[in-house]
């Protein structure tokens, strides 16, 4: 398999800190950074510096960490955002115009072409000061596609070394990210970012739809947090990545331990069932599949908890099996008949009934009823 040609860029530091009753402190946002460039995660965005004096300090500290990743500031198309940007260190300034018609009539109330020739204006401002420029349309899946091409064109023809497509509320399905994004690549000669949000659910499918169409730099929020329903799940981005787009280069077992650090930091509790690093997700209770993976754990599971960093779990519940039981069993050092066994699992079978959970303290007690009721 040919790899994608694709990096990552993820925004959790910024559009994941956006989601509602979310801040990080300047320690957190060091700390999830430095897990971002272990993972190996090319570009960081590490915030809006001129949200305020706090925001504008902890970029400057992270791009002076001394990563590997380069480190991007986000900005409004304004030369305060962007000085405030480029006073912090950044490598590169991400500035960012709405360009639907939806979003400029409602933000600016002046054409959209006098939006443009502004924001053309400031990429020329920070390129004279010697920094990198990623140009964002927001909103762009709304905008009318011929003018968002003129955006773009413009934007490179002024020295944009990365153009941004953002699917802002999250509108798109994989198909028309399919149409849209083959188009933009072959109409503008400079690469593109998917930057996709999560609304009908499509973020991940999109970005990496976006991926497969020529878009170079995805974008994501570990969790996939961020405003509303939230962005694109770095974890099952990047899973995808490895297992359908033949990329290696990232060091997945640091996802599970990170993941749970900006569940923490963040106060956003994973769904159990979250793909990738959510608590269910090498969890398996049906005896039939637990005796296939006793066998082969390829079986029910497509790729290994090892790989992000987590574990395997057998759950005692109604589905459990003979074979399952033995094994949880013998892993608690406990030595019992067949009949013996046999009357736990009853027992198992029973308590889960009754919507209890089965821990190894209630299996133990379960266990000694099982050892007085069926002598060995």
């Amino acid at each position: 398999m040919k790899p994608w040609n694709i990096e990552i860029c993820d925004v959790t530091l910024r559009d994941g800190e956006q989601t509602p009753g979310v801040s990080f402190s300047c320690e957190e946002n060091v700390d999830i950074a430095r897990t971002l460039d272990c993972v190996g995660v090319e570009v960081i965005e590490a915030g809006f510096p001129a949200v305020s004096e706090n925001e504008k300090q902890c970029v400057k500290t992270i791009a002076n960490l001394g990563l590997d990743a380069r480190i991007c500031g986000f900005a409004r198309a304004k030369k305060e955002d962007i000085t405030t940007a480029i006073d912090c260190d950044v490598d590169m300034v991400s500035i960012f115009i709405p360009t639907s018609d939806l979003h400029v009539r409602v933000k600016f109330k002046k054409p959209r072409e006098k939006v443009l020739e502004d924001a053309l204006v400031m990429i020329d401002f920070a390129r004279d000061h010697g920094v990198a420029v990623r140009f964002a349309a927001e909103d762009a899946s709304r905008t009318d596609l011929v003018f968002l091409k003129e955006v773009y064109r413009r934007a490179a023809d002024h020295g944009a070394v990365l153009l941004s497509f953002a699917d802002t509320v999250g509108c798109l399905i994989p198909d028309e990210m399919r149409t849209i994004m083959t188009d933009l690549v072959s109409s503008v000669d400079r690469p593109f970012c998917a930057h996709c949000h999560n609304d009908m659910g499509c973020a991940v499918a999109n970005t990496i739809t976006a991926a497969q169409a020529g878009a170079f730099q995805l974008h994501t929020t570990v969790n996939g947090i961020g405003e509303r329903s939230g962005n694109a799940s770095l974890e099952e981005v990047l899973v995808i990545l490895r297992t359908k787009g033949g990329i290696d280069r990232y060091d997945l077992s640091h996802l599970f331990a990170l993941s749970r650090k900006v569940e923490k930091y963040s106060g956003i509790a994973l769904p159990k069932n979250k793909p990738v690093t959510g608590e269910l997700a090498f969890s398996h209770e049906s005896g039939i599949h637990i005796a296939a993976i006793l066998e082969d754990p390829a079986t029910y599971e497509y790729f290994p908890p090892d790989l992000v960093g987590s574990e395997r779990h057998f759950i005692l519940g109604k589905h459990t099996g003979r074979k399952a039981l033995e094994h949880v069993i013998a892993s608690l050092g406990e030595d019992l008949s067949g009949a013996q066994i046999c009357r736990v699992l009853d027992l198992v079978k029973e308590h889960s009934e009754q919507k209890c959970s089965i821990t190894p303290e209630i299996l133990r007690k379960l266990i000694r009823r099982a050892q007085r009721e069926t002598p060995a």
